[in-house]
């Protein structure tokens, strides 16, 4: 049985809508793809699931919503296209948080009208996250090596954090956000997910137009680490002592340890607000949907009450209603103003470090565009899930070299 067959196994036996819920729908060529894999490509063989934002030729892209049923992709969007180049088997797509979170206040991670919900790998009873729920839990359940997501402010990196595995957002505007149904272009980007960082590096190189240049891990005696100590009141006395642990294996090697306080900034979700029709429309005006705006999209979730409206549609409301000049508004070029100001005080004050972990819930690495990554460890949590931190910085492969480090300290 190659892993194509293994994976497809899988998404019988433990994937669909009677188990985990995690896939949306699969490619029929799948099999015909893995006959057909060259050797010696970055990913020869490796079969990929996809969240059901981003276009594979053929299939639906619908980012969960039935209001989007009718969209099917006539061309691969440019990250699949180099996985494919890579030697990657297309899968399918995953189910994900409907609009990538973007429907309304107090949706659960998972959900949506077109999958309904995802369901945790290791216990149904938590919540597996979002928005890229699906392909979180289909690597964390071992149905694929790899899976692809998309993130605009976590929706990678916490989804990897809660279900114990990796995840990547790369550097704003690394790789092409075309093909892709958008939050905010500003602030989104496509990212791998895997069950550890080597794969996830594997994964991310293999999307790009150009691979990553070799990383070596940093030796740990000379890493340079900040502890971002914003909002750590949030955390539960469980990850406080996760922190901690990490923390003292770390300068037990000699690496150098600073602290910064860096918040969430409130304007991260005007960008999403102003952002987000006008990009959502620009995907939809060269797509296959018959619903081409906003206000068809609203005008079908509030005709639809049963099946659309289970826990509201305030922010596709908003978004509608509340963003009078579109992306000349005077609230958004106000936000972005900000966004480059603090970028230029962020970096500095991040400068010196190879990463900066956080600890409480802050999106500045994502209003900044800074790379990120969760890094999963063998350390469970009374759930028996495995632990995991989530660290950004302002160089990509100082950042990723740094995680090879703690990773590896963490293993020995």
């Amino acid at each position: 049985m190659n892993p194509t067959e293994k994976a497809l196994s899988l998404v019988e036996e433990i994937g669909g809508r009677n188990g985990l819920n995690c896939i949306a729908e699969l490619d029929p060529t799948a099999l015909v793809q893995a006959a057909s894999a060259e050797k010696d490509l970055l990913l020869s063989g490796v079969p990929v699931l996809v969240k059901d934002n981003i276009d594979v030729k053929g299939l639906h892209t619908t980012a969960g919503s039935l209001a989007l049923e009718d969209n099917i992709a006539r061309i691969d969007a440019p990250v699949i296209r180099n996985l494919r180049r890579n030697g990657a088997v297309i899968l399918g797509k995953t189910n994900m948080t409907e609009f990538a979170n973007y429907v309304t206040q107090g949706m659960p991670g998972g959900y949506s009208s077109r999958g309904r919900q995802v369901l945790h790998a290791v216990d149904r009873k938590l919540s597996c996250s979002g928005s890229s729920s699906g392909s979180a839990v289909a690597v964390a359940a071992g149905i694929v090596p790899m899976a692809v997501g998309t993130d605009t402010c976590h929706s990678i990196t916490a989804c990897a954090k809660f279900n114990g595995i990796c995840g990547l957002k790369p550097p704003a505007g690394t790789l092409s956000a075309e093909g892709i149904i958008p939050i905010a272009r500003t602030l989104d980007s496509a990212g791998p997910m895997a069950r550890n960082l080597t794969d996830t590096l594997r994964l991310y190189s293999a999307m790009r137009d150009e691979p990553l240049p070799e990383l070596e891990p940093k030796e740990t005696s000379s890493l340079r680490i900040a502890v971002n100590h914003a909002n750590e009141s949030c955390l539960s006395e469980e990850e406080k002592s996760f922190i901690r642990l990490i923390l003292d294996r770390l300068k037990k090697a000699g690496t150098a340890v600073g602290e910064v306080t860096q918040m969430p900034p409130p304007e991260l979700v005007t960008i999403m607000k102003w952002e987000f029709r006008p990009m959502l429309e620009s995907y939809l005006a060269a797509s296959t949907a018959s619903r081409k705006t906003l206000a068809e999209i609203v005008a079908y979730y509030e005709a639809h009450p049963d099946t659309m409206m289970k826990y509201g549609d305030s922010y596709l409301r908003a978004a509608l209603d509340e963003t009078p000049g579109g992306l000349r508004g005077k609230p958004y070029l106000e936000a972005l103003a900000i966004r480059e100001k603090t970028i230029a005080r962020v970096t500095a004050e991040v400068e010196a470090f190879d990463a900066v972990l956080m600890t409480g819930p802050t999106s500045i690495m994502h209003f900044c565009g800074l790379p990120s990554v969760t890094l999963a460890v063998p350390v469970k949590t009374d759930a028996g899930v495995n632990q995991a931190l989530i660290l950004y910085g302002k160089d990509e492969c100082r950042l990723y070299e740094a995680a090879m480090a703690i990773e590896q300290e963490m293993y020995c």
